[in-house]
């Protein structure tokens, strides 16, 4: 059996490419950005026209159409320096972009991918409601056909890309039935920005991610035509694990980032720090933390690759993306806790990018599915006994 683990052309290009962009556009505002709880217009529009905005689309449709390894890359080149940018553009990708180029019709795709891959506008996908955060399968959102139209009501919660300016469109998930076995039919509907019924109001003080986009969603007899049905009615369920499914990638890919950024970070300071006459990092067990860093990151992204080269070869690999995700967020959690420890009482400042890091990586055991949700998976799909879920 043949193994190549060297990366392709296209995929170092994309690595430095993205790398010299996050250092020059993104590391000097990333702080300002993070303390004023910001979300740049600005920033992510320049990070659509280096083709970050629709990176796995064709061409013909305003995408970069590059590989998911390369798409990946570039998510982990942009969290190494800031979660934040990242969060947008993984967000952008898989949970708005990905369902309308997966699921939608020629007709979607042609009226809605040029304009967000080019950064014009964003796509959310409306997935989480207050009583439905790890249940997504409980949504109690609603659609009802009448006379043509889809009547929606019903509220989302901690939807990303979903209350800013650049919003266009969101992706809902709802009921819009009962099946035979008498479980809820869920299907998605897309809804433009700005119809009438549907308001997003921008949530603030997050611990996390605070140069992000976040948004609480309120739909109010929303009336949008039936045209707007994402795929086919009842197949709700279907596109939302799919979506899931390389959602996931893309938060691992913000974790593996996350480690080689805070990695660096740590590296840096304690071969230049100096205490008791020589180097911090000359300590054993300072630098058995370094090791065990390196070692983290060299198998999150071993784990994070191959499930991405099992999509792309159009394998199965729901399994690999919820080992991937779980391992580089929880390992990502190592990381930080060890980057933080190294700089002493130095991580604990804004002033050092390593406390930014600390905080966005809360997130990844939570979003995207937690870790308890992740091991469920993983545990049913390797055939564990009982786990029926």
């Amino acid at each position: 059996m043949a193994l190549d683990y060297d990366l392709t052309e296209e995929q170092n290009l994309t690595r430095q490419a993205v790398r010299d962009f996050a250092e020059r556009e993104i590391a000097p505002v990333a702080q300002e950005l993070d303390e004023k709880e910001e979300f740049s217009v600005e920033l992510t529009q320049r990070m659509a026209r280096i083709g970050l905005l629709g990176c796995c689309v064709p061409e013909k449709y305003g995408g970069a159409g590059m590989g998911y390894v390369s798409y990946i890359i570039a998510v982990e080149e942009l969290a190494r320096v800031d979660g934040s940018q990242a969060a947008t553009i993984a967000a952008a990708n898989s949970l708005g972009v990905g369902p309308i180029y997966q699921f939608g019709n020629e007709k979607q795709k042609s009226e809605w991918l040029p304009k967000l891959c080019s950064g014009e506008m964003l796509a959310a996908f409306g997935l989480t409601e207050p009583e439905a955060g790890s249940d997504a399968g409980n949504s109690k959102t609603s659609a009802k056909l009448e006379s043509k139209n889809w009547v929606i009501n019903g509220r989302k919660i901690f939807i990303t890309n979903s209350a800013c300016a650049l919003t266009g469109v969101i992706i809902v998930q709802a009921v819009t039935g009962r099946r035979s076995d008498g479980k809820p039919e869920l299907s998605c509907i897309l809804v433009p920005a700005g119809t009438d019924g549907f308001t997003a109001k921008e949530m603030k003080r997050k611990m996390m991610w605070r140069a992000s986009n976040t948004g609480e969603l309120f739909f109010d007899d929303c009336r949008v035509t039936e045209g707007n049905l994402l795929g086919k009615r009842g197949d709700g369920l279907h596109q939302m694990l799919a979506t899931l499914d390389r959602g996931r990638l893309s938060i691992a890919a913000v974790g593996l980032g996350g480690c080689q950024g805070a990695y660096e970070l740590a590296l840096q300071y304690a071969n230049s720090r100096i205490q008791f006459g020589r180097p911090v990092s000359s300590f054993q067990v300072n630098a058995f933390k370094l090791a065990d860093m390196a070692l983290d990151i060299e198998v999150a992204r071993n784990l994070l690759y191959k499930a991405c080269w099992l999509l792309e070869k159009n394998r199965p690999f729901s399994t690999e993306a919820a080992m991937a995700k779980l391992y580089c967020s929880e390992a990502m959690h190592r990381c930080v806790h060890r980057a933080v420890q190294l700089h002493g009482g130095y991580g604990l400042m804004k002033d050092f990018r390593v406390e930014r890091l600390y905080r966005d990586q809360r997130l990844l055991e939570i979003g995207e599915g937690t870790s308890e949700i992740l091991r469920i998976i993983i545990a049913r799909n390797i055939g564990v006994a009982g786990r029926g879920m």
